[in-house]
């Protein structure tokens, strides 16, 4: 343990957020929806940072360990969220059910923004080509992050037909991307 002096700690730790706070934002951003929960990953990383660095001696290649400790952060996250139990499903039917499109990050290269620009374009004229149905349960679970088991009690449709519902989409939709991974490579 050294014994430097807390305001050189403090400026150190200044220069790191500074340094690192936008790209890491942007980073946990790409990877949790909900813009609140993103933020509070960010403090938490931060806080971590602080703590460690008050503890230990300082950190080598520290925008390694920050953005090795936002990773954890966010599967912690999704660790904690109470998951519907779908025993009925087997695990190809599981696997029809998610979409996993991979964006390229934000703030990446220009040709990565470009293919993200296309990707996002091309998912949303393939949503507006599903029927309303479908649509809507698929942006409620995939993009809102509700539960079946939420959309079938607020409309009144069976768990298996939502179930069958964002089937149908992920479909369509992994149909319809699939030309542009092609095309880029992805």
């Amino acid at each position: 343990m050294t014994n430097r002096p807390t305001r050189e700690q403090d400026s150190e730790i200044t220069t790191i957020v500074a340094r690192d706070q936008a790209r890491l934002r942007a980073f946990i951003r790409s990877r949790v929806i909900n813009q609140d929960e993103a933020e509070d990953i960010l403090h938490d990383v931060f806080y971590e940072l602080v703590q460690a660095y008050r503890l230990l001696d300082p950190i080598e290649q520290v925008s390694a360990w920050l953005f090795r400790v936002a990773r954890n952060r966010i599967i912690d996250r999704f660790r904690k969220k109470k998951e519907e139990p779908l025993a009925d499903l087997t695990s190809d039917q599981e696997d029809e059910l998610q979409l996993d499109i991979a964006l390229p990050a934000p703030d990446a290269s220009p040709q990565a923004a470009y293919v993200r620009t296309v990707l996002l374009q091309q998912l949303q004229d393939a949503l507006d080509e599903l029927p309303a149905s479908q649509r809507e349960v698929f942006i409620a679970h995939e993009l809102e992050g509700r539960s079946f088991k939420e959309l079938a009690s607020e409309s009144g449709v069976g768990i298996n037909t939502l179930l069958a519902r964002k089937r149908y989409a992920v479909l369509h939709l992994r149909a319809r991307l699939q030309p542009i991974y092609d095309q880029f490579d992805i």
